[in-house]
């Protein structure tokens, strides 16, 4: 199976469709509810349900998740009948699987349920029509244009004693995510040496996204959120709080990171610890919301919710 651990939950949902045809008297019969089985479209609506329920223990890589709706239409034509199966969770991966899964099983009830009347069915297709959430949701065009830097503290790689491993990995995934790194960055963990760095490139660089490693944590050098004090404008504590529920969800010692967050002019600014594993779960948590915030900062405005009203 692939490895979803380090991925935040979001609304995942996803439509899939299932086309059956059969001869225009049986496709009547199951529009009149009068097959010697029973009522075809309800049988196949409860069929739905279960199998996307139960698609972990029919996919063998397919992983288990939270199903929190699934909705079955039908649609019946001269001869044909359409069955569309929407499935919405809060997890950590998909449901296009599970869609699909459900849309298959719904149209092989209706198969089982008209085929002693019918010998001519077919079903002609199972397709995914439909997917949001996740990363897909996040990938934007406006992503490229975005401009991103680096800052280690660190007295021991500012020293040249210890070799830079969690700025390269910010670098990395940063640029992965689609941002221009345009500078790293090493400085010893001094409070006006990492204030200075951070506010020339929030005013002489207007740089979109700024990324700290390092001193965030309870030791006695650890002074980067204490810095924070001479560069932000505006805190956005949201970040961190996400970053650090993330984290505490993986490890206990996320409760100990006391990196802040904020905005300086248009330049977003987040504090990460200085270790690797603790960076890859900051960033799993933070990727998705990044962008727009930037967009934001830019005065692009808000974009458009994509999450359902709530029902009932």
């Amino acid at each position: 199976m692939i490895d979803v651990s380090l991925k935040p939950d979001s609304l995942r949902t996803a439509t899939a469709r299932a086309v059956l045809r059969g001869t225009p008297a049986a496709i009547e019969r199951l529009r009149a509810r009068t097959l010697p089985k029973g009522d075809a479209v309800e049988m196949a609506r409860a069929a739905a349900a279960l199998a996307v329920k139960q698609t972990p223990q029919l996919i063998p890589y397919c992983h288990p998740i939270r199903v929190d709706w699934v909705d079955t239409q039908f649609e019946l034509g001269p001869d044909t009948v359409t069955i569309t199966v929407t499935v919405r969770a809060v997890d950590r991966t998909g449901v296009e699987v599970e869609a699909m899964t459900g849309a298959a099983v719904a149209a092989l009830t209706v198969y089982d349920m008209l085929k002693m009347i019918d010998d001519t069915l077919s079903i002609e297709s199972v397709r995914l029509v439909e997917k949001r959430g996740g990363k897909s949701d996040h990938a934007s065009a406006a992503v490229a244009a975005l401009t991103a830097a680096v800052l280690v503290a660190s007295d021991s790689v500012a020293a040249g004693q210890k070799e830079d491993l969690t700025g390269r990995l910010l670098a990395e995934r940063l640029t992965a995510a689609g941002y221009t790194v345009v500078e790293t960055a090493v400085v010893p963990d001094d409070t006006g040496t990492i204030a200075g760095k951070v506010r020339r490139w929030a005013d002489e660089q207007e740089i979109d996204l700024v990324v700290t490693t390092g001193g965030t944590g309870l030791g006695p050098r650890d002074r980067t959120p204490e810095a924070m004090d001479a560069v932000f404008e505006r805190e956005a504590p949201g970040l961190m709080e996400t970053v650090r529920a993330h984290g505490q969800r993986r490890t206990p010692k996320a409760m100990l990171a006391r990196g802040r967050a904020g905005v300086r002019g248009r330049t977003l600014i987040v504090n990460l610890p200085g270790s690797r594993g603790a960076v890859a779960d900051a960033l799993a948590a933070l990727l998705p919301g990044l962008a727009h915030a930037c967009a934001m900062l830019r005065g692009e405005g808000h974009e458009d919710d994509p999450r359902p009203a709530a029902k009932g």
